[in-house]
Order: C-alpha cells, then sequence, then structure tokens
C-alpha cells in the first residue's frame, strides 16, 4: 500500500509540481476555446478541466496522463446546446459517465487491442497536424511582434534545455511562458492574450444539478449525444493511454481508466461542467515537462482552479503567442517522423490504413471517425492476407478411383471463395477425401463452403469422406453443417 503510494504520487514530486504548473497555463485557452466550440459559457469549460483532472487523478488507470475539456467533445455538443439549451449539456455529461463506467465494468477497454499501430500511427499524425492547424488562427492577420514572439517561445523552448544547471531543472515551456509575458508587459505590446478569449469564473464550481424533466422524452433528447460522447471520450482516453504507455515504457489499466473516465464526467456534470476525456496534447505537455505520476494530473487540476480564481489579473496577461509556441512544439513532438521514412520500408497495406486515418481525421475533426476507418481497412487487409495463406492440393489413386484433397491454412469468409474452387466437380470419380488435418474453419461460411462441395461430389455419384477436423472445426462444422443432414440439403442448393 506505501509502495503503491509513493510510486503513484510521492516518486517525482518536483518534476510532477512544474509540468503541473505548465499543463494548467495550457489549459486555460483550450478550455475557453472548447467552450465556444460547444456553445456555452467559458466557465463550462474552466470548471470541466478542472473537475475532470483532479477527479481522474485519484480514479484514472494512467498516472501521468491529463484529462479535461477537449475540442473532440465539444465538437458533439454544439447540436445538443443550440437546440436544447446548457441544462441537457449538463444532463448529457451526466449520462456519459454512466455509459463509461458501464463500459469499464464491461472490460471493453480490452478492445484496444483491435487497433493496430498504423491506426495508432495515423492517429498520432492527424492529431498533430490538427494541434498545428488550430494555432494558425492566431498566426493570421495579425502584427509582426505576434511572429516575433511565436519565434522567441520557440527558440527558448528548444535551446533553455541546453543551459548548464538550470536547463533540466525547469521545464522549458514554462520559462516560455513566463518570459514572454513579462517582454509583453514590459513593454506593452498590442497583442492577443487569454483575456481576450473570454470571461474568466469569480467564484468556485458549486453543486448543480441539470434542471431538466426526468422523463422518456428528456431521455431521448440525450441518449444519442451521450452515446456518442462516451465512445468518442473512450476512444481518445484509449489512444492517449496507448502513446503515454509508449513514452514512460509503462502499462496503465485501460478499464479502470473507462470507469475513472465515467466518475469524472459525472463530476464535471455536478459541478457545472461540459463532458470531457484525456487529451493527447497536454498529455504530451505533461511527459515531456518532466510529469510522471498522478500528482502532476492533480497539480494541473489545481492550479488552473487557483490560476483561474487568484491569479486571473496576470493569468489574462499572458501573450497567445506564448502557448502557440507550446503548441506548436507539442505539434511538432507528437508527429511520427519516422513514419514518412518507414512509407518506403512498410507494407503498402499499413501505409494505406496510416494515410487514410490521417486523411479521415483532419478531413472530419473527428478523431473516431479516422480510427473507425483505420481499424476497418486494417481488418479488410488482415482478412485477405490471411485468406491467402489457404492452399488445396490433391492426389489421384488409380486402383481405387480416389482422388484425395488435402486442405493447409484458414478457411472463412476471405478464403471459402478459393477453398470451393479448388475442387473438380466434373471429374468421374468413385471416392472423394477431403483431408483437414492441417486446416481450421473459423465461421458459416466456410462451413457453407464445405457443406456445397461435399454435396457437389455426392450428386456427381462419388462417395465423399471428410477426415483430420479438428476439436473446434469439428463442433461449428457438426452445429451448422448440413451435407449429413438430408432435410437440409434442398435447402442450402437452392431447390
Amino acid at each position: 500500500m506505501v509502495k503503491t503510494l509513493k510510486a503513484n504520487w510521492l516518486s517525482n514530486i518536483r518534476g510532477d509540481l512544474l509540468a503541473g504548473i505548465v499543463v494548467a497555463l495550457a489549459l486555460v485557452p483550450e478550455a475557453i476555446a472548447f467552450s465556444i466550440i460547444a456553445g456555452v459559457d467559458p466557465k463550462v469549460g474552466l470548471y470541466a478541466s478542472f473537475c475532470i483532472a483532479v477527479v481522474i487523478a485519484f480514479v484514472g488507470g494512467r498516472p501521468g496522463m491529463i484529462s479535461a475539456a477537449t475540442g473532440a467533445m465539444a465538437l458533439l455538443m454544439v447540436t445538443l446546446v443550440r437546440e436544447h439549451g446548457l441544462e441537457y449539456l449538463l444532463a448529457a455529461t451526466l449520462l456519459t459517465g454512466v455509459l463509461q463506467i458501464v463500459a469499464g465494468y464491461l472490460k471493453l477497454g480490452g478492445l484496444m487491442r483491435f487497433v493496430s499501430r498504423s491506426v495508432v500511427t495515423g492517429f498520432v499524425n492527424a492529431l498533430a497536424i490538427l494541434i498545428f492547424m488550430a494555432q494558425l488562427p492566431e498566426l493570421t492577420n495579425v502584427t509582426w511582434h505576434v511572429y516575433a514572439m511565436t519565434a522567441a517561445g520557440l527558440g527558448i523552448i528548444y535551446l533553455f534545455p541546453y543551459l548548464p544547471a538550470v536547463g533540466k531543472l525547469i521545464p522549458s515551456p514554462l520559462v516560455c511562458i513566463v518570459v514572454l509575458t513579462g517582454v509583453a508587459m514590459w513593454f506593452g505590446l498590442d497583442i492577443r492574450t487569454v483575456g481576450d478569449m473570454g470571461e474568466l469564473p469569480d467564484t468556485l464550481p458549486v453543486f448543480l444539478w441539470p434542471d431538466v424533466p426526468l422523463n422518456l422524452d428528456t431521455l431521448m433528447i440525450i441518449l444519442p449525444y451521450s452515446v456518442g460522447l462516451a465512445v468518442v471520450g473512450l476512444l481518445e482516453s484509449m489512444m492517449t493511454a496507448t502513446i503515454v504507455d509508449d513514452l514512460t515504457d509503462t502499462t496503465s489499466d485501460r478499464n479502470r481508466e473507462c470507469k475513472g473516465q465515467g466518475i469524472a464526467n459525472i463530476g464535471s456534470g455536478l459541478l457545472g461542467g461540459m463532458a470531457g476525456c484525456a487529451m493527447i496534447g497536454q498529455s504530451i505537455i505533461n511527459i515531456k515537462s518532466g510529469g510522471r505520476t498522478r500528482l502532476s494530473t492533480l497539480t494541473a487540476g489545481v492550479f488552473l482552479l487557483i490560476m483561474v480564481l487568484v491569479l486571473d489579473q496576470w493569468l489574462v496577461q499572458i501573450p497567445m503567442a506564448a502557448l502557440v509556441a507550446v503548441m506548436i512544439m507539442v505539434s511538432i513532438g507528437t508527429f511520427s517522423w519516422g513514419s514518412i521514412k518507414n512509407l518506403k520500408e512498410h507494407p503498402l497495406s499499413t501505409n494505406i490504413v496510416m494515410v487514410v486515418t490521417v486523411i479521415v481525421v483532419v478531413a472530419t475533426h473527428n478523431l473516431a471517425f479516422g480510427v473507425l476507418a483505420g481499424v476497418l481497412l486494417a481488418a479488410l487487409f488482415f482478412a485477405n492476407k490471411v485468406g491467402h495463406y489457404m492452399a488445396v492440393t490433391s492426389a489421384y489413386d488409380e486402383d481405387s478411383a480416389t482422388r484425395t484433397y488435402r486442405v493447409v491454412g484458414q478457411v472463412f469468409f476471405s478464403s471459402s471463395e478459393k477453398f470451393t474452387e479448388s475442387f473438380d466437380f466434373k471429374e468421374a470419380l468413385d471416392k472423394v477425401v477431403i483431408d483437414l488435418s492441417r486446416a481450421h474453419f473459423w465461421d458459416i461460411t466456410a462451413v457453407a463452403a464445405l457443406d456445397k462441395a461435399v454435396i457437389k461430389f455426392r450428386r456427381e455419384g462419388a462417395e465423399v469422406e471428410v477426415i483430420g477436423l479438428n476439436e473446434a472445426s469439428a463442433t461449428i462444422v457438426d452445429r451448422f453443417g448440413v451435407h449429413d443432414k438430408p432435410d437440409a440439403v434442398d435447402q442450402l442448393m437452392g431447390h
């Protein structure tokens, strides 16, 4: 117990505290921007980010991962807020949390094993592109001061770590934000600041039960949105956990993360916040700034609230150029540059999956659509590839007028047609032996192909013997096969 507590909370105190402060600074404009996207007051996103980060620090399954209000979730809320208002959004947030807790108990976090490495790479690259594109409005139609400040910020971020003694002690993104804020205030630069994003709240969040009718009509209104929010939230959280696992060479509890996200969203909804999930950009900022344990996530949430309520007069002075520089650093660090070189080395199917995932995510700005497209493509390519590893050979015994077909490989929906075409049904034979000792039947399509082969041979007057079925294949053939069930033969052959 004590060992676990120390590992999860106290093993990296200085790094976690400093990284949490950097993340909190980056969360402010993001939370405000996502609130604007969703069509709600900025305090809804800020309260959500505070609550989700604090709760997930205790109940999440991935130490060092940052969860808060996100753009992917905000995009799904627009129509609900516009047509029904904030109260229904809060109710949908509560239902989202319940659905995510159920998903955790159903162990749906394990579904991440079906997401291939090429899909994860495409997801990461697409996110890097979206993060960079999100900074472009801050770099469009602005004065030269903004470009100079952004360039200076990037210089600080990448060069400060090389300074002796202090370079490794203080996260360079934090130095970037502090220095550029001081420069902007000292010279009185007329550039866009955090204060221009929207009005910050001046009170603590309070318990707030959604003011909606508790009836079936309300459920029917919020259910479609809650399902979408739950799926996108869990998908983005699971993908983020995978990336942070890779960055830190550690493992995470996916099903606990599902439950934790649900509990955090319920807490957010009860405090007047919107639904959220894990944030890849902020999680990478946290990891690259030295954050590793749950303390960094807790620090980010607590310091966010302190800044908004106590340090607001300083917070509003932070130039957006400083935060743009930090997010550009995140974009550059997130993108898998090795994947470009691997385009020449990896199989074409792998490259197609990665590129399609990137294109769909960037085109729709919806991470779930891109991952779904990538997973489906990867599954199709895999099925096609495995289908090619099925072969049928034959040998003829003249003395007994018997032909023995030997099947090797996997027989399922993708290879069933090739299986059927491998037999010569017009050959005059007394007996046919189908040897399946080196084959495996996976589905009813494969069973139906075996049925047709056996029945066609019998109709040509040959005796057919099927041998060598392994236990699993024999079970599915006995259950769904009809070649030894006369009543079902005519139905199968279409008579």
